[in-house]
């Protein structure tokens, strides 16, 4: 059984350290530097999330949770599925079969919420689905490799939960003070959070880049066929499953959008902890990489998809006309008592509906 020595190495830890002394002197630098780095731009990141979010929706979720259970069905029902049958069709290894059931058992990441904000998603939905995905994770995760590694030696003791809980407080504690922030002070709220979403593409951009120039070489060395199309394949799979289970039990468009982004994106620095932590070095080689070829697919196909949502949002108003203009889902109309006419309009989330007199029908 392996530990890590430091708790910011459960925040993120990609180099490798079996070289030389020197080598991993520098290795342990560049860690430090990354993890620090991770935990600054997602707190700045996930505080500039909350101030998009309100408490009344928040209760709303809790008071239904019919979201939420259709969150964690999709992400602990569809993801380790997938992973396995994705395992077994490649006819992968046993190594690399776990590496994937590893990933495919992963709660939701945090990355998952940008792009339900991007897809003009219910971000409260998404916020609370994550949070509760990493929450639930600390018993499902290891139940769940547990039973698809069919009892693979140590694996399920393996898991760090100190990570795992780390991931929960660098979501509920930013969050609550961007919630904050909206409740007192609204009027910043848009300025936060313009700022927060540029600083962690800056910083994603910069990370990727660092880790490209020093482990670049050795993401190949896990870029086989199998392995390059099980990365492929699994984050759309997810994309699709989520949408295709939230439609199927009636959910808005907006829910359902949110859900498909949380089914199909992982918390991938857990995931990479995990494998670090589970396996000596000479064991699992460059498959703790995986996890990097993983987020790349799901970056790709999660941004490919919010490009065609705009495009539609694009096209939209021309197709609807005068049908009440982008947003709107649906109008009803009637009469109320005194006999005027009533236009009720709802839009897209279900949640508002306006009551329009209008006088020129009156005799």
């Amino acid at each position: 059984m392996f530990s890590i020595n430091t708790t910011t190495e459960y925040a993120f830890t990609v180099f490798d350290n079996t070289s030389s002394p020197k080598d991993n002197a520098f290795v342990e630098k560049m860690n430090l530097v990354i993890s620090f780095s991770v935990i600054f731009v997602t707190f700045i990141a996930m505080m500039s999330l909350g101030c998009t979010m309100e408490v009344s929706k928040i209760k709303k979720h809790f008071i239904k949770p019919k979201g939420m259970a259709i969150a964690v069905v999709a992400q602990y029902g569809i993801m380790p599925l997938t992973a396995f049958c994705l395992a077994k069709l490649f006819h992968l290894g046993p190594l690399e079969s776990i590496t994937v059931l590893i990933c495919g058992c992963s709660p939701g990441g945090n990355i998952s919420n940008f792009f339900a904000l991007a897809l003009k998603g219910d971000i409260n939905l998404s916020i609370v689905m994550t949070t509760c995905s990493t929450v639930l994770g600390l018993g499902l995760m290891p139940l769940m490799i547990y039973l698809y590694s069919q009892g693979f030696s140590n694996l399920e003791s393996a898991v760090p939960y100190t990570s795992i809980i780390m991931s929960l407080v660098l979501i509920l504690v930013p969050c609550s003070v961007g919630i904050l922030i909206n409740y007192r002070f609204p009027k910043y709220s848009k300025i936060i959070t313009k700022v927060g979403l540029s600083i962690l593409l800056i910083a994603y951009v910069v990370i990727g880049v660092v880790v490209g120039v020093i482990d670049g070489n050795k993401v190949f060395r896990v870029t086989a066929p199998p392995l390059l199309a099980t990365a492929a394949l699994m984050p759309m799979t997810g994309f699709i499953c989520g949408y295709i289970l939230s439609t199927l039990l009636k959910m808005n468009a907006p829910c359902r959008r949110t859900i498909a982004m949380e089914t199909g994106c992982q918390n991938i620095q857990l995931c990479t902890t995990i494998l670090k932590v589970a396996f000596p070095a000479e064991v699992i080689g460059q498959l703790y990489l995986f996890p990097a070829v993983y987020i790349v697919f799901q970056v790709v196909e999660a941004l490919f998809l919010v490009v065609l949502f705009r495009c539609h949002q694009m096209l939209r108003p021309s197709e609807q006309g005068g049908q009440g203009g982008a947003g709107w889902s649906g109008s009803q109309g009637g009469k109320d008592r005194a006999g005027r006419s009533v236009v009720a309009i709802s839009d897209e989330a279900g949640d508002s509906k306006v009551a329009i007199r209008n006088e020129s029908f009156e005799g």
